[in-house]
């Protein structure tokens, strides 16, 4: 009995201690060739009318001046480029999320804040809803157009 005891015991223990150890399975090779998993993170691509977005290399710069005008006429009064403010920087948002993402936060953003945990981690952070301001979807697009052109600002 104290055998089987004993036994059960150590099952229990190395069970344990082969359950605990790094998390991250994100990594590429194992030098130990234990053959460790990579995982693709998930894109999060925000719940609305856009599932796919083609961007080019190059940024177009007509689609970007008429992003521009949108971003100054409908979105400044809570977004800066450069800072925080009533919402967050923009500055290097292309960086930070995926164009779906951004086009359908443009285009959806009650149901983005009620239903995305990007969108709704945003909204804890700065407490105020984001404004549905009505944008078609070539509007939006032109404004995705426009925050590429903004550089990547870590200070925000």
């Amino acid at each position: 009995m104290k055998t089987q005891f004993g036994i059960l015991i150590i099952l229990i223990i190395s069970q344990f201690g082969f359950g605990c150890g790094s998390k991250d399975n994100s990594a590429g090779d194992s030098s130990s060739g234990g053959g460790i998993i990579k995982t693709v993170p998930v894109k999060d691509l925000g719940i609305g009318p856009i599932s796919k977005v083609e961007l080019g290399d190059a940024i177009d710069e007509s689609m970007a001046a008429k992003g521009k005008e949108l971003f100054d006429l409908k979105c400044t009064s809570c977004h800066k480029t450069d800072k925080r403010f009533v919402g967050p920087s923009l500055a290097g948002v292309t960086e930070r999320r995926e164009p779906e993402w951004i086009m359908n936060m443009i285009l959806n953003p009650e149901q983005m804040v009620a239903e995305n945990e990007t969108a709704k981690q945003l909204m804890m952070e700065y407490t105020a809803p984001m404004a549905n301001q009505n944008l078609t979807e070539e509007e939006a697009r032109s404004v995705l157009e426009y925050f590429r052109t903004l550089p990547a600002d870590q200070n925000q």
